[in-house]
């Protein structure tokens, strides 16, 4: 320190009087197991929630949480230009649906309830703490004030341009790095507010050498830039305020994506500057896609799987998202849950130093598999729960089908659930109506009404005699028995008993048994592939099944045919 230091930051910051010290003291250590990790998810509150960002809070809180740590929730709201209304209880919001509530921060938002001990949370209630550190480091000679409008640093990049130099504030061409007090006073006096630049290195061939969680053992050129670390309006850059927040937040496990790879030169320099010990770093790599035979990061503007509104609206179940998640963080998560299927998933324990390296790939097939198979562990109430909020807020008519017969939706959702294989034909929630809406008159006969009745190709004269036949059966005949019968009236109607046997001479019968059945089932539900047909039939109950049967055959004939 000099004498020329610490008057300048006496001129720049005369009414800051507290030291790091009096932070530090006010922030203590926390008392925590030796070994726990203390992790941050910090968004910027710019109004999109991205899957990528779930991803990270997820990781992040598991890994605290697994340890005995604290994860919590930081508010980096330092781009006022990007700001958007509502931003943050969106945030909270999604961190919430998705079980990812943090310790500490904004923990609620109806109402809004801010935690912990090391508050504020959001940065721009922080101005005070990050000019302390600003006036330290101005002090000690390694940051200083610089005046440069926009138009001259647009003319230094096209000098550097020009010269096919490096481009950047630095050496000389870091204009204000030297200037005098003298200097500054007059810019302060003229109105002018200076940005404050870390005073790096140069010329150098340091060289920064770390581990990184995920990375493994790094090698990086050390920082040469004189990088902004304060606004002009005393808001910090993302760089300053990681490390002094994180520092007196007692962050010792950074998990973030690795575009922040690039920077960690600067910020282990600027820990070094502080003289605090840098936390731990994790840099995973973000969600990506193929596009044609390229990889990319999935993109807000292009991918609609970005948004967590896509899940929202699909109705993916939280579970079915965590664990798709978790899948992607480490790969061997599918074995565990195999071995584990019915443990809650927060007993895996996530492994950073087995994420990979590079981009995980998004997949919507694996996605849509996982969310079937954790559909199909649910019970009738839990999927008539879930169906019905989803529904209420997506589908109205679909919510007011299920609100007005919950005793027969809870029949439906029991239709081969309760086997030891149940059936895994309901992928989200806005996938009910699909699946299993022909149980519902309100839902079937709009269905038949605009896609007709896709009957085999066994001829009219056959699914009549095949709809009559059914139309006197009664409901409390035994599955077997009912087969038999079935399988009786088939071969005396003229249907080959199986499909071997059709195939051997088509030409002597109408179809196949198969074909009969098929009948039936198109008859009473418009579809071609639906659970098991004496069940269904068992939910529906005899007067819906008459009416159905009834129905189709007065409005067949107008339907498509399978070929």
């Amino acid at each position: 320190m000099t004498e020329r230091h610490h008057e300048l930051a006496q001129l720049l910051f005369p009414h800051v009087t507290q030291t790091p010290d009096d932070w530090y003291a006010k922030y203590p250590p926390r008392k925590l197991p030796e070994g726990a990790l203390v992790t941050r998810y910090a968004p910027s509150p710019t109004g999109f929630v991205h899957i990528g960002s779930i991803y990270a809070s997820l990781i992040s809180r598991r890994v605290a949480h697994q340890s005995g740590g604290v994860f919590f929730l930081r508010i980096e709201d330092t781009d006022k230009k990007r700001e958007k209304d509502g931003s943050i209880e969106e945030i909270v919001r999604n961190l919430i649906n998705f079980d990812l509530r943090p310790d500490e921060g904004v923990v609620s938002v109806d109402p809004e309830i801010e935690a912990g001990d090391y508050a504020p949370y959001t940065q721009s209630e922080r101005v005070a703490i990050y000019e302390t550190f600003a006036k330290f480091l101005i002090a000690k000679g390694l940051a200083y004030p610089a005046f440069d409008s926009e138009d001259e640093l647009d003319d230094l990049r096209k000098n550097q341009e020009a010269q096919k130099v490096k481009p950047g504030y630095y050496g000389e061409f870091a204009r204000w790095r030297e200037a005098s007090v003298e200097q500054v006073k007059a810019r302060l006096d003229a109105g002018e507010r200076p940005v404050i630049r870390v005073r790096a290195p140069y010329p150098t061939d340091a060289r920064v050498r770390f581990h990184d969680k995920v990375k493994g053992d790094l090698d990086m050129p050390a920082n040469d830039q004189d990088t902004v670390l304060l606004k002009s309006n005393s808001l910090p850059t993302y760089h300053f305020a990681h490390v002094v927040d994180d520092t007196l937040m007692r962050v010792n496990m950074v998990i973030r994506g690795d575009e922040w790879l690039p920077s960690a030169p600067l910020h282990l320099q600027l820990f070094d500057y502080i003289e605090q010990p840098a936390p731990m770093f994790a840099h995973i790599s973000p969600i990506a896609k193929m596009d044609g035979t390229s990889k990319r990061k999935l993109s807000k503007r292009k991918d609609p799987e970005a948004s967590m509104m896509y899940y929202y609206e699909a109705g993916y179940p939280v579970q079915a998202v965590e664990e798709y998640l978790l899948n992607l963080a480490n790969s061997d998560f599918q074995d565990w849950r195999k071995a584990n299927p019915t443990a809650p998933n927060s007993e895996f324990r996530v492994r950073l130093e087995e994420m990979g390296k590079s981009s995980p790939l998004f997949d919507i097939v694996k996605l849509n598999d996982i969310s079937k198979d954790v559909v199909a562990t649910y019970t009738a109430e839990q999927v008539y729960a879930y169906a019905l909020t989803w529904a209420k807020q997506y589908h109205p008519k679909l919510a007011q089908v299920l609100e007005t017969q919950r005793d027969y939706a809870l029949r439906v959702f029991n239709v081969e659930r309760t086997t030891p294989a149940p059936r895994k034909d309901i992928v989200n929630w806005s996938d009910v109506e699909r699946a299993l809406g022909f149980f519902f008159d309100e839902l079937f006969y709009d269905h038949v009404s605009a896609h007709g009745y896709p009957m085999p190709s066994v001829g009219k004269e056959a699914i009549t005699t095949v709809i009559n036949y059914c139309r006197t059966f009664d409901l409390s005949t035994p599955k077997e028995t009912w087969l038999a019968n079935m399988r009786e009236f088939a071969e005396q109607n003229g249907f080959a008993r199986d499909a071997k046997t059709y195939k051997q001479d088509p030409t002597r019968y109408k179809g196949h048994f198969g074909d009969m059945m098929m009948v039936l089932r198109v008859a009473l539900t418009g579809k071609t592939n639906t659970p098991d047909l004496y069940e269904i039939m068992q939910t529906m109950g005899q007067a819906r099944v008459e009416q159905r049967l009834s129905y189709a055959v007065e409005h067949y004939a107008d339907a498509p045919t399978l070929v």
